[in-house]
């Protein structure tokens, strides 16, 4: 009997992991997860920030490196990148059976870089040679100086996932990036079918704040826009999708697609609900489709594989997801002025969690020296 991962395969939408830490490769769990059809793996640094500060996986390989005199950023790069490499070994196979489609590990540049182009391109580049392997993404933020570097980067034969995407403005700039990058690296002699991307569109964050302003709004009003809650994020994304499939659909992109050039899927990220009043499988059940990705923490994981409906979704309710944002407007609710907050947010989020776990890494080092 097949699983509900695998199940949504047959959808057309591939699973990945929002999670990784040492323990998860050394016990096996990670092989177990692939086993059961994740295909992919996502990372960040509050996840690593969890990992390293919040456990003792990684103590006898800081104590290795405390007198390598390395910076402490530095040793922080030599932990993440084994869990990546390591994790991208095990994705291998599945990269090498999709033919590159899929079977990816994905590792941030440094938040640090997110307003700088110059800095994220020589990162990522770096990070890229680095791991050595074919079947990693590097992941760019959807900064203003980050949407040039995805140029660059594609353009070099680099994959790139974009993360911290949150407005359909900002997308479309991704989606003409991607596309400019792989007829930059065909201009070169470059095969495209080498290079795949993903566009990580943030999901539940947006109901969240679109839910905290309806909130605000004066107990008058409460009753005219109750209907809206808890609508804005699957809305958000189904017009994104609709998108997708209208730009990658149009000849320029047909022609690359002749020459191997695969689309830039969506990924599906910050997937977990936060609202226990709702669905705990709200933007996995809501947003299944072809030429998809849904990277899901542990709990939605298991909540997928416990009692996930599967039915081709993403398509459903478009005219109504527009016809939501139109409502929200006309409440008040300025959908770009809540987008820009959360990418902002998003950035200095990613920022703090760097921040601390060079504090905390550093305390351990003292602690294991």
């Amino acid at each position: 009997m097949k699983n509900t991962i695998e199940l949504i395969q047959e959808q057309g939408q591939s699973v990945w992991y929002d999670n990784v830490r040492r323990g998860l490769i050394d016990s096996g769990e990670l092989s177990k997860i692939i086993a059961d059809g994740v295909t992919g793996l996502t990372s960040n640094p509050t996840i690593f920030e969890k990992a390293i500060a919040g456990s003792s996986d990684y103590d006898s390989q800081i104590t290795s490196l405390i007198n390598s005199k390395r910076s402490v950023a530095q040793i922080y790069e030599s932990l993440v990148t084994d869990d990546i490499r390591r994790t991208a070994d095990l994705l291998r196979p599945i990269y090498e059976s999709t033919l590159g489609k899929d079977g990816y590990a994905c590792l941030e540049v440094s938040p640090r870089l997110a307003h700088d182009t110059g800095g994220t391109i020589a990162e990522a580049k770096r990070l890229f040679s680095l791991l050595s392997v074919p079947n990693v993404m590097i992941k760019v933020p959807a900064t203003p100086e980050g949407i040039p570097a995805i140029r660059e980067l594609i353009g070099t034969g680099i994959n790139v996932n974009v993360t911290l995407i949150f407005s359909l403005l900002t997308y479309g700039k991704v989606i003409e990036a991607y596309i400019s990058g792989i007829e930059d690296y065909v201009a070169s002699g470059g095969k495209p079918g080498q290079i795949a991307s993903v566009a990580s569109f943030f999901v539940s964050r947006v109901d969240t704040s679109v839910d905290g302003i309806l909130q605000e709004l004066p107990n008058s009003e409460q009753e005219s826009v109750k209907a809206l809650f808890g609508k804005t994020a699957v809305s958000n994304a189904k017009l994104a999708y609709r998108d997708f499939k209208s730009t990658f659909a149009q000849d320029r992109f047909s022609i690359l697609r002749k020459s191997g050039a695969m689309p830039q899927r969506p990924l599906w990220a910050s997937t977990s609900t936060k609202n226990p009043a709702y669905n705990d499988l709200l933007y996995v059940e809501s947003l299944i489709g072809p030429d998809t990705v849904n990277t899901m923490p542990p709990e939605t994981l298991s909540a997928l594989l416990d009692h996930g409906q599967i039915t081709h979704t993403i398509e459903e309710g478009q005219k109504e997801a527009e016809e939501h944002i139109d409502s929200l407007e006309a409440a008040g609710v300025n959908i770009s002025t809540v987008t820009d907050e959360l990418l902002a947010n998003g950035v200095k989020s990613f920022s703090d969690s760097f921040e601390t776990l060079l504090v905390e890494l550093t305390e351990k080092m003292k602690k294991l020296n």
